[in-house]
């Protein structure tokens, strides 16, 4: 089974930068849609950054020239760099894997997920 495990969450300053990371094991990825998802409380899940299986990626206009998404395919491992972080940023930041069409692809059409990383950005 598909194990995804998210780390590099925390707090930092509003205009500073943050990078999280998503280690994947159990399945092979090499046709794999990969993508971060993020959700504020009481909010739904928003996708944010995606990376389809031929290397093309997707932003959200929230993100968009902000952060981004990257793959080492060696060690199975998803990269999300963010910077001029603001603190509407805040929230649990999810990695997901799906095969198939990337984007535009809802939450609820990825069958994998971690279990998220914390980000806190402070005014």
């Amino acid at each position: 089974q598909v194990q995804l495990v998210e780390s590099g969450g925390g707090s930092v300053q509003a205009g500073g930068s943050l990078s999280v990371s998503c280690v994947a094991s159990g399945g092979t990825y090499s046709s794999a849609c990969m993508a971060w998802f993020r959700q504020a409380p009481e909010k739904g899940r928003e996708g944010i950054a995606y990376r389809g299986s031929d290397g093309s990626t997707f932003y959200a206009d929230s993100v968009k020239g902000r952060f981004t998404i990257s793959v080492d395919n060696a060690k199975n491992t998803l990269y999300l760099q963010m910077n001029s972080l603001k603190p509407e940023d805040s929230a649990m930041y999810y990695c997901a894997v799906k095969g198939g069409t990337c984007y535009p692809q809802a939450s609820a059409a990825f069958p994998y997920w971690g279990q998220g990383t914390q980000v806190t950005v402070s005014s």
